[in-house]
C-alpha cells in the first residue's frame, strides 16, 4: 500500500492483524525506529489484548501474537534462528520506503529476503515511484503475488512556508495545489538579514554556549518562528531536532510560551510528579529526571500545541 501521509494504510494493517489473531496465528509489525514502535505498540494495544514489544530497549511480552518491533530486531531475530520466525504467519513492514535509504536499506532488503517463504506481507509506505519495481521484487523472492494499492490523493494538502533568518515573517512558497509561488520567495529573499561573517560566527557561538549553559537569554528564529506560528494558529507545531542537547535548549526556550490553560497545566503537574513518585531515589538524581520540570510539563505535554523531538534520519 503506497499513499500519503494521514491516508489510512495503518487499517490495513489493523485488518491484518484482527485477520491472525482471529485464524490464532501470529503476527510481525515492524518499523524503522523506536519511537514509532512505541506508539504502534500503544495503539494496538487499546485494539487488540495480545500485543507484545520488542525495541531493543524495551521487550514487553516476547510471546504474544502481535509482536511490535523495529526491523533491525526483525533481521536480528532471523539471524539468530528465533523459534517466533517459524510460527509467524504474516508480516507487516510499515515504512517500506526506508528500502531506498542509502544506508539502513540493506535492513530491509535482507528482512525480506530472509522472512519465512510461507509467510504473507502487508507493506506500508509513502508514495514511492518504483512501486511496481518492488512488488515484482517480492514476488520473485517470495513466489507469490504482490498485490499494488497505490494513490497519489493526499487527505491533507500540504503548504510550504519559509521564514527567512533574522526577519519577523511567515512567506507561502508552496501552496495546497503544489504551485510554486515565485512572488512570495521573491518577498522571502528580499527579507533575508544580510551578516556578516563576523556575525555569523557571533550568532554560532551564542547558540553553542546556549546548548552548554542551557540557558536561552535571546529569542532564537526558531522561537520567534514558533511563536508566529501558535499566533496564526497553525498549530499543533512538531519541532524536530537532531540532538537531544539542542531538544532540551529549545524545550527551556519554549517553556516561556502559555500553551495550555490552568486546568490542563494542573493535570500536566499532577502526571508528572505522579511519575516522578515511581522512579528510585537513585533514579530521580539522574539529569534527565531533575531537568526543570516547567519546561517538560509545558513542551511535552501531548495536548499541548508544541512537540519537540530528535530528528531521525530518513523520516517519512
Amino acid at each position: 500500500v503506497s499513499a500519503h501521509t494521514s491516508a489510512g494504510k495503518t487499517v490495513v494493517a489493523l485488518y491484518a492483524i484482527a485477520m491472525s489473531l482471529r485464524n490464532g496465528q501470529r503476527v510481525i509489525y515492524t518499523s524503522p525506529i523506536k519511537a514509532l514502535s512505541n506508539q504502534k505498540y500503544r495503539e494496538f494495544k487499546e485494539e487488540f489484548s495480545d500485543v507484545g514489544l520488542m525495541t531493543g530497549d524495551v521487550t514487553i511480552d516476547p510471546n504474544a501474537s502481535c509482536l511490535v518491533m523495529t526491523t533491525e530486531i526483525w533481521r536480528s531475530m532471523q539471524y539468530k534462528g528465533s523459534e517466533v520466525t517459524r510460527e509467524v504467519a504474516w508480516i507487516i513492514f510499515d515504512e517500506v520506503h526506508y528500502m531506498r535509504d542509502r544506508e539502513r536499506g540493506v535492513v530491509w532488503e535482507e528482512s525480506i529476503v530472509m522472512s519465512p517463504k510461507n509467510a504473507r506481507f502487508v507493506f506500508l509506505s509513502a508514495t514511492v515511484p518504483n512501486a511496481k519495481e518492488f512488488a515484482d521484487w517480492v514476488a520473485k523472492v517470495h513466489q507469490q503475488p504482490c498485490h499494488i494499492v497505490y494513490t497519489d490523493y493526499r487527505p491533507t494538502p500540504l503548504q510550504h512556508y519559509i521564514f527567512p533568518s533574522g526577519s519577523e515573517g511567515l512567506y507561502l512558497v508552496v501552496d495546497e495545489k503544489g504551485k510554486f509561488r515565485e512572488d512570495s520567495f521573491q518577498k522571502a529573499l528580499n527579507a533575508l538579514v544580510p551578516a556578516a561573517d563576523g556575525d555569523r560566527k557571533k550568532e554560532n557561538a551564542k547558540w553553542q554556549k546556549g546548548l552548554v549553559l542551557g540557558k536561552a537569554a535571546e529569542e532564537s528564529d526558531i522561537f520567534k518562528m514558533v511563536k508566529m506560528i501558535i499566533q496564526r494558529q497553525y498549530d499543533p507545531v512538531i519541532l524536530f531536532s537532531f540532538s537531544k542537547r539542542e531538544c532540551e535548549f529549545l524545550a527551556m526556550q519554549m517553556a516561556k510560551m502559555d500553551l495550555n490553560g490552568d486546568i490542563e497545566k494542573d493535570n500536566i503537574e499532577k502526571i508528572f510528579w505522579c511519575a516522578m513518585d515511581m522512579l528510585s531515589d537513585d533514579d530521580k538524581k539522574l539529569p534527565q529526571a531533575s531537568f526543570k520540570h516547567a519546561a517538560l510539563a509545558e513542551t511535552w505535554n501531548r495536548s499541548a500545541s508544541l512537540w519537540i523531538t530528535p530528528n531521525s534520519k530518513g523520516s517519512d
